[in-house]
């Protein structure tokens, strides 16, 4: 009877040593920014408070070695694309047509047909940086516009372009989406901006990993990531760092820059992920971080 005691005990504190990790030191390889906006009240004409050489400085103080752009409008977006700070800083910017030529179009964009048309020509056009390797941000506030005319078009033509998507939407338009493409999204690539900022269930987001093996979840802003703990940190939350253990090569990191006080606060949100990172293995850690992202668009996934 007694062993029987000691060998539950021992069993009980393994349990919490695997959910409840012990401080452990901050992640610290390269970082890739998968969400990260650079609209007009950044930069104006490179007087508003960011101009390009304030916020390349910031990532380069973050160890952010690529970032995914997209800016309302795309102006913004070639700008960085075409700074010498950039190379200076050692980012490469990777760069998205977002469908936001200005806020009136973020409740209409799925059944505008100019949109469409403007996709096309920035296509054509291309940037400093390179071609357009994705489409979006964009948002769906009622998950059945992802049936709009302009957004199933845009859907099949990321397919046929091979580009990746970002998109703001529920899990109910992440099916409606994928269903728009040529092969119902299993040639697909999309990263679901917040992992579904609503709140989707664990259970939930692993169906659709499972579902869809181009959808990548990206997790600013998630709900229910990370909890408090005794010393105060924010630790993973344990269903979610079971999660993320069980399918490392799924998700992505981002700044969501897109409100400038989210510019004066990005070391500090670098530095939230880089703690969290920390808590996990460390080749889960880098794929995360830096790999997984990487690999999506192109670059070095064994970058130093």
């Amino acid at each position: 009877m007694a062993t029987a005691l000691v060998n539950r005990a021992l069993s009980a504190l393994f349990l919490i040593a695997i959910s409840v990790p012990a401080q452990a030191a901050d992640y610290a390889g390269p970082l890739f920014d998968a969400h990260l906006h650079y609209n007009v009240e950044a930069w104006d004409g490179q007087s508003g408070p960011h101009p390009p050489a304030d916020v390349l400085a910031r990532m380069q103080r973050s160890g952010v070695r690529a970032i995914v752009s997209n800016s309302r409008p795309n102006d913004g977006t070639k700008l960085l694309a075409a700074s010498p700070q950039a190379r200076q800083a050692g980012v490469t910017v990777v760069p998205f047509i977002r469908l936001y030529r200005n806020r009136a179009d973020y409740d209409s964009w799925f059944k505008d047909e100019s949109i469409f048309d403007m996709v096309q020509a920035e296509l054509a056009r291309g940037t400093a940086a390179g071609p357009y390797r994705g489409i979006g941000e964009f948002h769906l506030y009622d998950s059945a516009n992802a049936n709009g005319s302009v957004a199933a078009k845009l859907m099949a033509l990321a397919e046929e372009k091979e580009l990746v998507v970002l998109a703001h939407v529920d899990d109910a338009a992440i099916e409606l989406l994928m269903a728009n493409t040529p092969s119902k999204g299993q040639k697909a690539r999309l990263i679901w901006a917040h992992t579904g900022i609503g709140g989707a269930s664990v259970e939930r987001v692993e169906a659709l990993l499972q579902r869809y093996p181009g959808l990548m979840g990206e997790l600013s802003y998630r709900p229910g990531l990370t909890c408090a703990a005794s010393d105060s940190h924010e630790r993973l939350c344990p269903a979610w760092r079971a999660l993320l253990l069980k399918h490392p090569t799924r998700f992505l990191i981002g700044s969501d820059t897109w409100i400038n006080p989210r510019w004066q606060s990005y070391e500090g949100t670098m530095q939230g992920y880089r703690a969290w990172l920390g808590e996990l293995p460390s080749e889960v850690a880098r794929a995360i971080g830096w790999g997984n992202g990487a690999r999506l668009l192109g670059l070095n996934p064994l970058e130093k």
